[in-house]
């Protein structure tokens, strides 16, 4: 049966979205994930999008909010997100627990629920997560999701977001976690003439590329972490020195979406490239 979407009714014709991922906070907010405080560098790229003062109608948090499952760091992340005054929607990653995200992510604008109705545009967020596992897979419960969500609402656009990238990034250490049957996932959500994205996290860097459906070329977005970055191309793991970023998109009328990546100015932030893995 089909969940009731979450739904907001706007007067622009654009939807415009904050992407966060990947944030990785412990329950000690002293505490550092290879040589970066990650709540630190969160709050660095929070206070970001505020100066920016982009304005949003919503903010996505794509997974790996916590790096030790920890009751506090869903928390922590709730009061870091408040000041924003924004929706939050959510969906686990590899690193999360479920069950104790979905206990601990509480707050008034901060919600859980997998269909977003705004605009003309329909947003999905699927759960890729394997438990136990850090690659990912998409279930067949998430493609019949997909399926009764566009055919309730067949005229609006549609945006999937999940945590795992469903395509090679060209690291080797990186690819061995990816979405596991992310070329069966392509090639069934591009049927659909509604689906015009896809976005995810995952993979701590940026990538914007396409896929070449039968009705057009879908939008592939990857986003930077809000702390770490992966080297691009690397065949063995190793960190990136670019800042903590995130993204902004605008989801416009026609189903043409408009996005780019912003980092954290200066060099606040420097990781351990001596460390041999996370």
């Amino acid at each position: 049966m089909l969940k009731e979407a979450i739904s907001y009714s706007i007067a622009d014709e654009s939807v415009r979205i904050v992407q966060v991922t990947d944030p990785h906070l412990f329950a000690d907010p002293e505490a550092q994930l290879l040589g970066v405080n990650t709540s630190k560098s969160l709050a660095a790229v929070l206070n970001t999008i505020r100066a920016v003062n982009y304005p949003a109608h919503l903010m996505l948090a794509t997974g790996d909010l916590s790096q030790d499952y920890s009751p506090e760091s869903y928390r922590q992340f709730v009061s870091a997100v408040a000041p924003l005054n924004l929706p939050c929607h959510y969906l686990p990653g590899n690193h999360d627990d479920p069950r104790i995200m979905f206990l601990h992510m509480q707050g008034e604008r901060v919600f859980g629920q997998q269909r977003i109705l705004v605009g003309k545009w329909q947003i999905l967020m699927l759960d890729s997560t394997v438990r136990g596992k850090p690659g990912g897979h998409m279930g067949e419960s998430q493609f019949e999701l997909i399926e009764q969500a566009i055919a309730a609402h067949p005229e609006h656009h549609t945006l999937l977001v999940m945590h795992h990238n469903p395509i090679l990034v060209n690291c080797a250490w990186l690819d061995q976690h990816c979405m596991d049957n992310g070329a069966e996932f392509l090639r069934r959500v591009a049927q659909y003439p509604q689906v015009k994205g896809l976005l995810w996290g995952h993979v701590h860097q940026q990538l914007d590329t396409h896929y070449d459906g039968p009705h057009r070329a879908l939008q592939l977005m990857a986003t930077p972490s809000t702390c770490i970055q992966f080297k691009p191309q690397s065949p063995y793991f190793a960190l990136d020195g670019l800042q903590p970023g995130y993204r902004l998109l605008e989801l416009k009328a026609d189903g043409s979406i408009s996005t780019n990546v912003y980092r954290v100015p200066g060099n606040l932030f420097s990781p351990d490239k001596d460390s041999s893995g996370y």
